[in-house]
Order: structure tokens, then C-alpha cells, then sequence
């Protein structure tokens, strides 16, 4: 389908107007549940504070307002205590950086995908996006009051980073199949076209990425594919040196890195990598090039997701058990800043809920004393805090406030874990409201069938963590049990929980989700009729698949852009992605198993007539969004999917709403997403329960 012929948009447009007329029996609850949503958000708002040289940074939001407005108030340069900042009041000597909503009148949509504040404080850059493609025009704004630069750049990718002279910064860009594959470089002041290509990978299963360390000592280049990770790098201080090769690309061989800066001024490379670890270990290299030391060893089961340098403390991000944790540990004085007891002089940073969600927050600033942690669970509102890495006391800079009350103890949450057929054992969180759910130690025991909403993903390593959000509290306090299955494919449980459910093996993530449906209805925490399901992208293709596993567990499903033509899409390396995705879905047009395995669960390829006994396959009703302008899936994919389960049976419900003007995120401002959302909602309390709020 082409995305500017007539007939396609007709069609498009006909079945928007489709799925309007059929959904308008639903706009009183919509309305009433768009009310819930805005009404328990603060919609005049303000983020906490982030301290960046002499500048505190942070974001307003306002009532009625759709996006965000960058702001920043002077700081001192040893000052750690964010400033309070009144929501409806503007601080002396604060500044606007960017007022997105400015940006914004006169179009659809609007996406801010690069917005970097300059070394000297002078400059911002800034990055907007019309359409949702995710190509950016990047332009200069002045904040020092200096005059105006007309530099433009067109067509400029995620990533960014300054050189140390404020005069130069470093872009990417991508090819004709959405892959970043140049680093370019311009030169404030001049002409576009005098950009100079610094770097371009042409082997099309890399993309590259810039960013800067913390420390400001270095720009990074990093070139990666699914698999296998090289890292280049300059001196921040001379932009127009030469590139230099960390540790060349092997197959199979990840690492990420981070820069340090020790007491003595020396520079180290710190190196999270699988070489010898399927859970990664942490490695340490002083320069000039000396050699690796091992700093963390592999520990099955324990996953190091990454580290995080600062100049008095390290921070360890990893995951225990299927959940997500930091560690904090102080580095010392003398010759070796890390000594050889690392973990043992470790604190962990822990929550008070089970299972939670810790993670870092905005950590800026190289030379501070504080990490900042966002500490959530499926009933605990986000909490912000800084941690005194000398001594391990959290200080409280802001929680999620909920409008209109929300006590945690009227809810209750917690994990089960299911048995796949193959005996491993799958993590599932659960948040309900505390009449519907009885804990015990060891234990969790649903008190009788209610309408439950089960979410998935189950790709790329990507983890689904518990986390709070007050627009599904309008769910829970209507009966409903809300679910997440953690399966393979994800990254909840390791790196081996994610291989056990990519290329031949990728079938088992939907078995997992199958499995875990089948022991919900089983112990009777639901029923079919009862039960929706729910999932986005890569888990768009998930619920696609399970829909032809087990029609008959499933009333409803909502499926948002969903890699729904799998198989085609990986036959077509001209597509966005294509190309770079063959390592996690296989290369189905040089392998016949990877063939044969894509053809076995690509949702658009398996939409049956029949049932094995020959009568008609009805599927559960089906929501199904897609975006016009997305990039990464195809808008054809759920329109072509809708059609041939419609065509399949007439007495399949299928609904299908496309994003006219946006991309794969949907729309951008936050009162359409809310209404977005508000729509879903409906269509599932509609579906799968009767109970009055």
C-alpha cells in the first residue's frame, strides 16, 4: 500500500468513519472515563529540577495545555538541593527554553526528538517532527540573548551531542530504510551543506548512535546490530580529531561503555559486556590502553544491564528475580579507584512494594555526591529521590500525586508464576482492587472470576516492568484485575529468557502467553468472557499470534500498531527495520526454517476460516490502531489484518483506527492520548464486564 494514494486513504478514512459509528454507543462511558483520567492528573505540574552546570532544568506543564515547556533557573555551582518551584508561580531569572506548545501551534503533531543545551549555556538545539516519521529539522535557538543563527538541518535522526567549544555539534541521519548509518558533523554558523560525514557504517544490520559522556571527556560513537557492539570515539575538546576504535566488532560480542575520571585526573573505560557472560560482567581498562580487569563476574541469573559513572560513586543497574534494581558504590581513593570487593561495598537501592520497579532517574551532572532514582510498583505512584551515595539515605524530592485521593491500601499486588510446558517458570504481576484478591506469604488466591486485562510484549529483550500509572486505577476500581506476563523474548529474567524466545525459539513467547491465559481461567481469577488482551508493536504480533492459538480463551483484544505481516515485512529488505531486525526474527529469505518458523505464528498469514472440526473460526473482537506516517510498522500491516479476519467470518468483530497524521507513538499531545486511551478502556469494559463503578 502507498501511503499517498487516493483509494488507500479512502479506504483508511472509511474504515476510521467504520470504527467511529460502531464506537458511539460507547461515548457516554469514553466521556466519563476521559473525565476519570484528567481529572485525577495535575495538569499545572512541574518536574523535579535537574542541576546541569549552572543551571537547574526542568519542565512546566499547564491546564489545557498539550505539551511540556522547558524551563531553567540559575544555580550555584556546588549547589545539590533543587530549588522548590512553585507550579503556578515563575521563579526570578527563570527562562523559557523551549515552550513546545509554540512549536506546536498550526500542526497536528509535534514530537521534540533532539533538545541539547550548548556547553556555554548560549545555544539550544532543537529537533521537531511534524508527522511522526521521526525525521527531524533541527534549528538554533538563542538563550543568552545573542542574535539568532539561521542554521537548518533537515532530515536529522535521534542522538546528539556538543563538542566542549560550543561550536560544533555531532547528528545522524538515516538511509532510505529508516537505519541510522552516517555521523555528521556541523560547525555553528555555517552552511548545511559544508557538514562534514564523519563516520558511515555500511553493513546494513548496524545502526549508529551518538551521545556524550558524563564526564564531557568524550563524544561516542556507538555502531551496533542485535548482536554485536562497536564503540569509537573523539576527545570532546577537539571535535575535528579523528575517530578512534574502542574494541573493534566481533560477532556476537555486546558491550556498552562508560567514561570515568579519577581522583588523579586519569582516564578509565568501564565496559558492561556478554563476552564470557550471558548476564554481562563489568570490565575496567585505564588509559593509555592497558589491560581489562574484571570489576563484576558473571552471575547466572543476575543481569547487569549497565553502569553509570560519576566521580565519587558508581551506580549498577541489573535485574534480580524478574525485577529491576540499582546498586550504589562510592569509589576510592589511591592508585585503583574500584578495588576488588566492588559488590561487597555495594548498597542496594530497594523498595517497599513487591514486585517494584527502581531505575535511574535524569542523572546529569558528573561532579555530584546524589543519584537520582525513580522508585514505582503497580500501587505505588512514582517517587523521585535522590540517594546520598556516601551514606546510603534516600531524600524524597517528589511523588506522583493523584488527584481526588488515592490510598494504596484499597489495592494490592504481587507475582505469580506459571508453569510453561516446558516446565519454566513465567513471571506474571498483578495489581486488583484488595476485595477481588487474597495474599498470603508465599501465596496469591482470587476471591472469584472478575474481568481481567492481560498485557504482553515479549520481544527485543525488552522488560515490562511493574510500574504505576493512575489512568488504569479507572479499570480497577470497576472490578478489574490487571496483568502483565512476563515472557520469553522479554529481558525480566536475563538474557536467556530473552534467547529462549527470538529466531526458532520465538514460537515459545506465545505459548508462554497461552499458558499463563489457561492458568488464570484454570484458578479461577477469570473466564473467557472475561478476560481482554492487550499489547502494542511487537506485542501487537503477540496478540496477534495467540488470537490464532486459542480464539476461544480471549473475549477482546487490543492490538496498537501491530507487527501484524511479519513474514512479508522480513521478506522485504526495502522496508524500514528490515534488514537490522533478521537477527531477532531470522532471515526468512536465505533460511527455510527461519522461513517456515515465521510462517508458523505471523498472525496475517495464520487467520483461519475453519476450525480443525470444520466449523466456522470466530476470533475475539478486535481493536486494532495503526498510524499513518509510522516507520517502524507499517500501516498496511493492520489494515490488510482486519480485512482478511473480516473476510475469514462476517461474525468476526474487527475495528480498525489509523493515526491520519502521526507515526508509531500515536498521537503527541496529552489530552488526545488521554482520549486515545479513554477509547480503549471503553472498548474493554464494554466487552468484557457489566458492572457499574
Amino acid at each position: 500500500m502507498q501511503r499517498d494514494d487516493p483509494e488507500v486513504i479512502a479506504h483508511l478514512r472509511a474504515e476510521n468513519a467504520y470504527q467511529q459509528e460502531a464506537f458511539q454507543a460507547l461515548k457516554p462511558l469514553e466521556d466519563e472515563l476521559f473525565a476519570e483520567i484528567k481529572d485525577r492528573i495535575e495538569e499545572t505540574d512541574i518536574s523535579v529540577p535537574v542541576r546541569r552546570g549552572a543551571w537547574w532544568y526542568f519542565e512546566r506543564t499547564r491546564e489545557g495545555l498539550d505539551y511540556p515547556i522547558s524551563c531553567r533557573v540559575p544555580s550555584t555551582a556546588t549547589d545539590e538541593t533543587p530549588p522548590t518551584i512553585d507550579p503556578l508561580v515563575t521563579l526570578e531569572g527563570e527562562q523559557v527554553v523551549l515552550d513546545e506548545n509554540e512549536v506546536a501551534r498550526g500542526h497536528d503533531f509535534l514530537s521534540i526528538g533532539v533538545l541539547s543545551v550548548s556547553p556555554d549555556d548560549r545555544w539550544v538545539a532543537v529537533g521537531t517532527d511534524f508527522e511522526g516519521n521521526e525525521r527531524h529539522t533541527v534549528t538554533l535557538h538563542a538563550l543568552a540573548g545573542q542574535d539568532a543563527l539561521d542554521d537548518e538541518l533537515v532530515d536529522v535522526y535521534y542522538g546528539f551531542a556538543w563538542a566542549n567549544d560550543s561550536r560544533h555539534f555531532f547528528y545522524t541521519r538515516v538511509d532510505d530504510a529508516m537505519r541510522p548509518w552516517q555521523l555528521w558533523r556541523h560547525e555553528l554558523g555555517t552552511s548545511p551543506d559544508r557538514d562534514v560525514l564523519v563516520y558511515q557504517e555500511d553493513d546494513e544490520q548496524f545502526n549508529v548512535s551518538v551521545g556524550k559522556s558524563r564526564d564531557d571527556a568524550v563524544v561516542v560513537l556507538l555502531i551496533g546490530s542485535s548482536t554485536t557492539t562497536e564503540v569509537r570515539y573523539l576527545n570532546a575538546d577537539e571535535p575535528t580529531s579523528e575517530l578512534s576504535v574502542l574494541e573493534a566488532r566481533q560477532q556476537g560480542i555486546e558491550y556498552g561503555i562508560e567514561h570515568f575520571r579519577d581522583a588523579a585526573n586519569r582516564n578509565w573505560w568501564l565496559k558492561v559486556t556478554n563476552e564470557g557472560a550471558t548476564d554481562f560482567r563489568l570490565l575496567a581498562r585505564l588509559e593509555p590502553a592497558s589491560e581489562w580487569r574484571e570489576l563484576i563476574g558473571h552471575r547466572p541469573g543476575n543481569r547487569l544491564d549497565g553502569i553509570d559513572a560519576f566521580k565519587d560513586f558508581l551506580a549498577i543497574s541489573e535485574r534480580r528475580d524478574g525485577t529491576a534494581t540499582v546498586r550504589i558504590v562510592e569509589v576510592l581513593e589511591g592508585d585503583d579507584p574500584f578495588g576488588t570487593d566492588l559488590l561487597a561495598r555495594s548498597r542496594s537501592i530497594d523498595a517497599e512494594v513487591s514486585p517494584s520497579t527502581v531505575s535511574l532517574s535524569a542523572n546529569v551532572s558528573y561532579e555530584t555526591s546524589l543519584l537520582r532514582v525513580d522508585i514505582t510498583s503497580l500501587i505505588t505512584p512514582h517517587l523521585i529521590a535522590d540517594v546520598v551515595a556516601a551514606t546510603g539515605e534516600m531524600i524524597v524530592r517528589k511523588q506522583q500525586q493523584v488527584r481526588g485521593g488515592y490510598d494504596p491500601s484499597n489495592y494490592v499486588s504481587g507475582r505469580l508464576w506459571v508453569e510453561a510446558s516446558d516446565g519454566a517458570r513465567i513471571p506474571v504481576s498483578f495489581v486488583a482492587r484488595r476485595d477481588l484478591i487474597e495474599l498470603s506469604a508465599d501465596a496469591a488466591r482470587a476471591l472469584t472470576p472478575s474481568p481481567l486485562v492481560l498485557y504482553g510484549y515479549g520481544s527485543y529483550e525488552i522488560s515490562i516492568d511493574p510500574a504505576f500509572s493512575s489512568l488504569r486505577l479507572s479499570l480497577l476500581d470497576r472490578g478489574v484485575i490487571f496483568a502483565i506476563a512476563h515472557v520469553r523474548g522479554g529481558g525480566e529474567m536475563g538474557r536467556s529468557w530473552y534467547e529462549m524466545g527470538k529466531l526458532a525459539q520465538k514460537p515459545t513467547t506465545f505459548s508462554d502467553f497461552v499458558a499463563v491465559a489457561h492458568h488464570l481461567i484454570d484458578h479461577q481469577w477469570t473466564t473467557p468472557s472475561r478476560l481482554a488482551i492487550r499489547g502494542g508493536s511487537a506485542g501487537g504480533l503477540l496478540m496477534g499470534a495467540v488470537m490464532d492459538l486459542a480464539p476461544e480463551l480471549f473475549r477482546c483484544v487490543v492490538a496498537e500498531v501491530p507487527f501484524v505481516d511479519a513474514l512479508t515485512t522480513m521478506l522485504d529488505a526495502t522496508l524500514p527495520l528490515t534488514v537490522g531486525e533478521w537477527e531477532e526474527w531470522g532471515n526468512p529469505d536465505e533460511s527455510p526454517t527461519a522461513y517456515r518458523t515465521m510462517k508458523s505464528y505471523s498472525p496475517y498469514d495464520n487467520v483461519r476460516a475453519l476450525n480443525e472440526d470444520g466449523s466456522a473460526r470466530v476470533y475475539p473482537h478486535l481493536f486494532a490502531a495503526g498510524g499513518l506516517n509510522d516507520s517502524r510498522v507499517g500501516f498496511w500491516e493492520p489494515a490488510k489484518w482486519v480485512l482478511k479476519l473480516r473476510e475469514a467470518n462476517p461474525a468476526n468483530t474487527a475495528y480498525l483506527k489509523t493515526e491520519m497524521g502521526a507515526g508509531h507513538g500515536g498521537p503527541s499531545g496529552r489530552y488526545e492520548a488521554w482520549r486515545d486511551e479513554a477509547q480503549v478502556l471503553a472498548f474493554i469494559l464494554n466487552e468484557i464486564t457489566p458492572i457499574e463503578k
